[in-house]
């Protein structure tokens, strides 16, 4: 077996530590594909699977050697954002629709003055990036001209830019990348992985600005009609390692690409939970990862039914959750509320106990 196919077969999701910081990692689940349908997964201790894998030979050790590689190199900046731990806790992407139809906030921002002054009251509120869109991809819903997005989300971006405002503008559509970037937006955020238009891919690597791919299946009108995977969490790594190595080939380089695995887009309520509980893993694909989860729909299914603005304290709880991932943007509608969570979680996080194979000693007095 080639070394590539060994590589494509095995998985290490972090249990311990922040990924994408340097940091070695004590612990990890250990995931293995089979031939045909089958996974396989154990536990084991950073020690442990180097002894393990030097038992497997050469090409399992090698394999094991560049998966953590992955995990524990510090990630550069995206978008001249620090990635690597730094920064503190990890930063919040506002959501602001210009759209009639989004599944939370649709017809609230539809007017541009009315999305600039709730953008600039999330920046307020400590947001560091705001993402605009201009067409809801809701499941079920229904396509809209790249004309009428740009006319929807061009006087938005360029008064926030012209503010000093970061934006990242959420399209598929290689003509309003173009036009947005032109009016200031500093990155793109593709729920195609720049796919969904033939155009994007190399549009976006002649922009050069950053981009954040994230997974989806099919077209937001059919995504959620049963979608089925062998395994979710393998399935969708393997996915964003082939559009990362796609934005590679087309110029754009590794640093300029962050990744998001696309919770509720193409996946059921358990698909979201299992990729949701090894989010560290996707940190091997030495990029940058932003997660989106504010008000969804698995929240409500997994509690009692909420309608989306009842689901703020279960997107609060998932965004606490990823952060203990290591994950480094958090894409949300309640600005003030996950600033404030994510700030307490990260007070608490730095002030508990190192990690590793090895006892640390550390001497304090209160």
């Amino acid at each position: 077996m080639a070394d590539e196919d060994i590589e494509r077969s095995l998985y290490l999701a972090p249990l311990a530590g922040l990924p994408a910081t340097g940091a070695i990692l004590p612990a990890f689940e250990v995931l293995v594909r089979l031939p045909g349908e089958r996974v396989v997964s154990t536990i084991a201790g950073r020690s442990d699977l180097l002894a393990w894998a030097d038992s497997e030979g050469s090409l399992v050790h090698k394999a094991v050697k560049r998966r953590l590689a992955g995990l524990e190199s510090r990630c550069p900046p995206f978008a001249g954002l620090a990635m690597d731990g730094t920064q503190g806790r990890p930063h919040v992407m506002g959501i602001v629709n210009a759209t009639p139809d989004s599944f939370s906030d649709g017809g609230r921002h539809l007017d541009p003055q009315a999305a600039v002054n709730a953008a600039l009251a999330m920046v307020d509120a400590g947001a560091t990036i705001i993402d605009v869109g201009g067409e809801s991809t809701r499941p079920g819903a229904d396509a809209v001209s790249p004309d009428e997005e740009i006319r929807r989300v061009v006087p938005v971006v360029q008064a926030l830019a012209e503010r000093g405002v970061l934006v990242s503008i959420d399209t598929r559509h290689a003509a309003v990348m173009q036009a947005t970037v032109a009016a200031g937006a500093g990155i793109i955020n593709d729920v195609t992985a720049l796919e969904g238009d033939a155009d994007s891919l190399a549009v976006a690597a002649r922009l050069g600005v950053p981009v954040i791919l994230m997974h989806m299946i099919g077209d937001p009108r059919t995504m959620q009609d049963a979608p089925r995977y062998r395994h979710a969490p393998l399935d969708v790594y393997d996915a964003l390692a082939d559009r990362v190595e796609a934005c590679l080939a087309a110029g754009i380089p590794r640093e300029a690409l962050a990744v998001d695995v696309g919770i509720g887009f193409a996946k059921s309520v358990q698909h979201n939970t299992e990729i949701l509980a090894r989010l560290g893993m996707y940190h091997g694909l030495g990029c940058a990862q932003l997660l989106g989860v504010s008000r969804k729909s698995y929240i409500g299914r997994l509690s009692r039914g909420e309608p989306p603005l009842g689901r703020v304290p279960g997107s609060l709880a998932t965004a606490v959750t990823a952060a203990g991932q290591g994950v480094q943007m958090i894409r949300v509608h309640d600005v003030a509320e996950t600033v404030q969570a994510l700030t307490i979680w990260h007070a608490i996080a730095r002030s508990g106990p190192a990690g590793g194979d090895d006892p640390v000693w550390n001497d304090q007095s209160y």
